[in-house]
């Protein structure tokens, strides 16, 4: 009974992490757009009232505190499923996988429930927006139940824990550093911000003219927030083969080949967007910013890995 008892309360506590992660995230992003707590409003007036155009709907205290009621009883309700199926993989590990497919499914299901249910609010929410607050709210509840059960994930992940740690950090330092680089840029060219909301805009909405780009700090939010989360998974995969070096160290090569392909991916997806993007960015300017990048990526990786390089060497003289 102990135990069942910790782990509703565990189930709890997460699911008020993930539901604060949402309504923060849709505070800032009503706050950036002019119109605080819209988002609430609106999705009481769709969800509950099944108003047919919630368009004119004003924020008012009552329809937030509704639903407000309904999302954090919801979260509640995800986080205590997450919780058994946590505290069965501390019995059976093959149930790791089972939670995250659920994770997977929260993610779906929700976007899916919006956009069968509640179809006028896409004009006004945009499904992107949506994507990140459920996103910030699967990694903040993951975050807590690993912070609170890290046997179970070494015992399950072993090294990789320690990989996955290190690989976001390291993407955290290079979107940082790509961050500040185009901050200094805009800034100095008299529209700060201008490059993530030429992206984001691109990206999320569509944007195929330049000359059209209107700074939306939403946007810019938005597309910070999927800036960090790539350049986390490229950090995972770069600690990932330093793993695979510790065995074999010519698997240094690869990193090389790694971070090139790096330098060259973001030019190119720009391009797949739309030629005019690489113009309005300048091509010289994303390879500075992606090279700054790889630099302070690799002089952290560095400092993890000192012996590494003359291993490398030793390997090398040994054949």
């Amino acid at each position: 009974m102990a135990l069942d008892v910790r782990v509703v309360r565990e189930g709890v506590i997460a699911g008020l992490i993930g539901a604060a992660a949402v309504a923060v995230w849709f505070l800032l992003f009503d706050a950036i757009q002019g119109v605080p707590l819209r988002t609430p409003a609106v999705l009481w007036a769709t969800l509950v009232q099944r108003l047919p155009s919630p368009a004119g709907v004003a924020p008012a205290m009552g329809p937030v505190l509704g639903y407000t009621a309904i999302h954090v009883a919801a979260f509640v309700l995800f986080g205590v499923v997450t919780a058994v199926l946590v505290a069965a993989a501390e019995r059976e590990p093959p149930m790791l996988l089972v939670l995250l497919i659920f994770f997977a499914a929260f993610e779906v299901f929700f976007l899916a429930l919006v956009t069968f249910l509640a179809r006028p609010i896409l004009g006004l929410l945009a499904w992107w927006a949506i994507l990140i607050g459920n996103f910030l709210a699967a990694v903040s509840m993951l975050g807590y139940f690993v912070f609170w059960h890290r046997g179970l994930a070494r015992t399950l992940l072993g090294r990789w824990v320690e990989v996955i740690r290190e690989g976001t950090v390291a993407g955290a330092i290079g979107a940082l550093t790509v961050a500040v680089w185009f901050l200094a840029y805009d800034t100095m060219k008299g529209r700060p911000f201008s490059t993530p909301a030429l992206l984001g805009l691109a990206l999320f909405e569509g944007l195929r003219q330049p000359q059209l780009l209107e700074v939306r700090l939403d946007v810019v939010l938005g597309y910070t927030v999927l800036h960090f989360a790539a350049f986390a998974l490229f950090g995972v995969v770069v600690a990932a083969l330093l793993m695979a070096a510790e065995w074999e160290p010519r698997v240094l090569l690869g990193l090389f080949i790694i971070f090139l392909c790096f330098e060259l991916f973001f030019l190119g997806f720009v391009s797949a967007l739309d030629e005019a993007l690489v113009g309005a960015l300048g091509w010289w300017n994303v390879a500075i910013a992606n090279l700054l990048a790889a630099v302070a990526m690799l002089i952290y990786f560095f400092f993890g890995h000192r012996s590494l390089g003359a291993r490398l060497l030793e390997r090398w003289t040994e054949d």
